[in-house]
């Protein structure tokens, strides 16, 4: 279910159209609130909800986070650091509530180690899943 904003929350700020990576986020000039300008196009990815101050931004769950006909909200907590996840079951009385700290740690410090399992995604290349590295003075029959 693509993102749906509110526009009674809505402050025109900005921040969910710099976070989307589907780059579908826009504030409308006439009503000054932001709206979701391709729905289709969403990948559910809940930035753009985890980054809004207001609150403004919905997404409805999916069935295997989530049972069906119940609500989510996320909330990004500044006080405490965190991002507040809240699930209504249907019956509108069993809540479950997860909260998770904002990361916010720099690549290569203390508590994010450089290593091989851990590679800095600030040095990565384009070469996709399986590909090798392109091998200098090598003719493309194979033989140098």
């Amino acid at each position: 279910m693509p993102s749906y904003v509110d526009p009674k929350k809505c402050k025109n700020n900005g921040k969910c159209m710099e976070i989307c990576p589907s780059d579908i986020m826009f504030i409308n000039k006439a009503t000054n609130f932001a709206y979701n300008l391709e729905p289709d196009m969403c990948w559910e990815c809940f930035s753009c909800v985890k980054t809004c101050p207001e609150n403004a931004i919905s997404i409805r769950p999916y069935a295997d986070i989530s049972p069906m006909m119940s609500e989510m909200k996320v909330q990004r907590d500044e006080k405490t650091n965190t991002i507040q996840w809240e699930i209504k079951y249907r019956d509108q009385a069993t809540v479950k509530k997860f909260d998770f700290p904002i990361r916010t740690t720099a690549w290569g410090s203390i508590e994010i180690p450089k290593g091989a399992e851990h590679a800095d995604p600030r040095h990565h290349n384009q070469l996709l899943s399986g590909e090798d590295e392109p091998m200098i003075g090598v003719a493309k029959g194979g033989h140098p």
